[in-house]
């Protein structure tokens, strides 16, 4: 399965009936429409400056870990409704001591796409395979510098070498495995311009998507200059020039053509709260949803959530009006 064309296909289809409706009859069939995200653990091994690890008092609060049969009890509950499983989601979960274990597990469950997010600094050649030999689908490492200097500033803790061996590891590996590798680059105004010369760091032959993404606020981060408008006139020509190298090496790249594109309604999220699923130690995509004695066919029903799907075939696009900005991004397949 090609979670990025699945990704198009959402941007092509315009009218939000049709993916209702789309979702509803997924919902009613018992087929898989979700997209789980799991944070096995709550912790970090960087302090990333646009991160919320760098909040002290956040951080006091984010504790907790998955037991092995807590596991396999969210496996039991949501795995066999999920289209894609994205493991790790804004935490590190190289930190998980049996991430192999869980990944099985998800393969054991037929999700079709699994997928690892991760600073990397914790992967070496042994344990990528080792992720590989489980059913790993993707590994999707997050990047907020193209050079050692600002790297290691923007990803405290971070070591440049460490990261590069382990792209190094990706692109031995890819002559015995099938995986994809997607780098999450996310720029401010301090390390967009770094971009131009991306190419010149990282082998294309190591990676296979690439998503380009402003810096967001997601708490009391170290960083916090969240202005990015004086970008604007470079911006696209930067991006252009991105586009053309990654079609050379025949890259995926998601990104905003402009920055005038991340101000804009985004219609392509308004499924996006009716398919994510967050699950973590402290968390399990409801509040209400008592994960641990209610199946989610259980937990649907008694919240009349085939009902919600149905109805919101009829809604118009203003009342179902989204704060998401998930998914706002152009699919440039090369």
């Amino acid at each position: 399965m090609d979670i990025y064309k699945l990704l198009k296909l959402n941007k092509k289809i315009k009218n939000h009936r049709v993916k209702f409706l789309g979702l509803y009859i997924l919902h009613k069939l018992n087929k898989r429409y979700l997209a789980v995200n799991l944070d096995p653990v709550l912790a970090c091994n960087l302090r990333c400056k646009m991160c919320y690890f760098t909040d002290e008092e956040y951080v006091k609060k984010l504790k907790g870990q998955f037991k092995e049969e807590e596991i396999k009890r969210v496996a039991e509950t949501v795995f066999n409704r999920a289209l894609k499983l994205q493991v790790g989601c804004g935490t590190e979960p190289t930190l998980y001591k049996k991430l192999p274990e869980l990944i099985a597990l998800g393969k054991a469950y037929k999700v079709p796409y699994i997928s690892l997010t991760t600073n990397a600094n914790l992967l070496t050649e042994e344990k990528i395979e080792e992720l590989l030999i489980a059913g790993l689908n993707e590994f999707t490492i997050s990047l907020h510098g193209v050079k050692k200097e600002s790297y290691e500033n923007f990803m405290k803790k971070a070591d440049y070498e460490k990261f590069h061996a382990a792209f190094n590891a990706f692109k031995k590996l890819k002559e015995k495995y099938d995986f994809k590798v997607r780098i999450n680059y996310t720029f401010n105004k301090d390390n967009f311009h770094e971009l131009k010369d991306f190419f010149q760091y990282f082998d294309g032959g190591s990676f296979d998507i690439l998503q380009v993404r402003p810096i967001q606020k997601i708490g009391n981060t170290e960083y916090n200059d969240f202005d990015i408008s004086s970008l604007k006139d470079d911006y696209s020509e930067i991006i252009q020039e991105i586009s053309e190298h990654c079609k050379s090496n025949k890259i995926t790249l998601l990104a905003p053509k402009s920055i005038a594109k991340l101000a804009q309604k985004n219609e392509a999220s308004f499924i996006f709260d009716y398919t994510f699923c967050y699950v973590s130690p402290t968390s399990f995509w409801k509040e209400s949803f008592n994960w641990k004695e209610e199946s989610f066919n259980e937990y649907s029903k008694k919240i009349g959530w085939s009902k919600l799907l149905f109805s919101n075939i009829f809604k118009s696009k203003k009342q179902l009006s989204t704060t998401s900005n998930k998914l706002n991004y152009d699919v440039n397949f090369n």
